[in-house]
């Protein structure tokens, strides 16, 4: 595996992970009670302190915005374009050039939703969550794919001219090789996966022992998702915290999510 500088990976600073240490011989790790039912590779142990900080407005909104007992509330947020005070539920922009991830007043927002407003630096992230039941993913087709979680990212770069494959892990967001010939055959059968916008919106492909669901959500989505495992990923397989963090965010995509077929 490799974690590349372009596609998702530019969007979560810091990926790269320190170097693990050895797990224990005196005490070896306990294996996770359903290890079928975890969605990311197991690792060595990672705690908060061996990552790299995340920006603070991610971390409250991970968090939940509430600030810890006898701390007070943080400081109101600022469009990072024209400095305007904002909300904590606001827009973001992608700055393709420096590889980042801007929060944004509706104003500025709305200013680059129009094409070539940003003279293709500048895009703004779209809002929408899109799932198409009508079109399911078997499990020959993805493993197809040969993904080796069960959650996985797929986002099309405009720069590469191709879709990249990553998965969250506990450092951030790692890039995969992709079979691009069968994604490309997925897509033919699957109108979701190709209907994402280039550098702004990604296929979210999740297997459990349930099934498997995909969807189609904002970059930032992706961006929350790798926050929420950097914050509470604890021990070998992940710890009860991050699964159920990882939980109520499948929770809330499927909530938001709207049918393809209500988009055309």
């Amino acid at each position: 595996m490799t974690r590349g500088s372009s596609g998702l990976g530019r969007f979560v600073p810091g990926a790269e992970p320190a170097a693990p240490a050895p797990p224990s011989a005196a005490q070896p790790p306990a294996a996770p009670e359903r290890a079928t039912a975890t969605p990311f590779p197991a690792t060595a142990p990672v705690s908060a302190s061996d990552l790299p900080p995340l920006p603070e407005s991610l971390a409250a909104a991970v968090r939940g915005a509430r600030p810890a007992e006898g701390q007070a509330p943080p400081p109101a947020e600022k469009c990072e374009m024209c400095a305007a005070e904002i909300p904590a539920e606001h827009g973001h922009v992608a700055d393709l050039e420096n590889s980042s991830l801007l929060c944004a007043c509706r104003a500025c927002y709305l200013l680059f939703t129009q094409a070539q407003a940003g003279r293709n630096r500048y895009r703004a992230v779209p809002d929408r969550y899109l799932e198409d039941p009508d079109h399911p993913l078997s499990g020959r087709e993805w493993e197809e794919l040969e993904i080796p979680v069960g959650l996985a990212f797929f986002l099309r770069s405009s720069q590469r001219e191709e879709v990249g494959a990553f998965y969250p892990s506990p450092a951030g967001a790692t890039e995969c090789r992709l079979d691009l010939a069968a994604w490309a055959r997925l897509t033919a059968e699957h109108p979701l996966l190709g209907a994402m916008e280039d550098d702004v919106e990604a296929a979210l492909i999740s297997k459990t022992d349930d099934g498997i669901e995909h969807f189609l959500v904002p970059i930032d989505a992706c961006y929350e998702l790798a926050g929420r495992m950097r914050l509470y990923w604890r021990g070998f397989d992940g710890g009860e915290e991050a699964r159920q963090s990882i939980a109520e965010f499948m929770g809330a995509v499927r909530s938001r999510a709207r049918r393809l077929r209500e988009e055309r």
